[in-house]
């Protein structure tokens, strides 16, 4: 169950069918914890699905729920965000069987680009540090039906 830490109720279930329904949060097991004003929190369980070929847990998988995280932060502010530049700072190992949460916040919001931030964590421990900017293409209208993209 996801908590509402202060936004609109209607862009909060919006945001929240939303995330349901986008195919690769399902694929990946990503799910929304909290959302609030420029902020979210994503959580993942990793499994041996997750692995490089060196049987760790691959980083994109790190900066996938970051960038979700993100994402939604950025989503929670009524803004249409997208991904234009990703740097992820890896910090320590995850763990294989760990639990993954990432936590983003906007940092600041322009009429053009979108600055957040995230800091992944594995069972507790910090694990990467994670800075996007993002393309503010429009707003989001909850009365619309939910897109099926995070």
């Amino acid at each position: 169950m996801t908590i509402n830490l202060g936004i609109d109720t209607a862009l909060f279930e919006y945001i929240c069918q939303s995330v349901e329904n986008t195919p690769f949060y399902k694929m990946m097991g990503i799910y929304l914890t909290a959302l609030g004003p420029g902020e979210a929190e994503i959580q993942l369980k990793a499994t041996p699905q997750h692995t490089n070929p060196l049987g760790l847990l691959h980083g994109g998988v790190l900066m996938s729920i970051a960038d979700a995280a993100m994402g939604n932060a950025i989503r929670s502010l009524g803004i249409k965000g997208v991904t234009a530049d990703c740097s992820t700072s890896f910090i320590a190992s995850a763990s294989l069987y760990g639990l993954l949460q990432a936590k983003g916040k906007v940092v600041k919001a322009g009429k053009r680009l979108v600055f957040a931030r995230a800091e992944v964590f594995s069972n507790g421990q910090m694990v990467a540090d994670v800075k996007g900017t993002f393309a503010n293409v429009g707003t989001i209208d909850p009365g619309e039906k939910s897109d099926q993209h995070g």
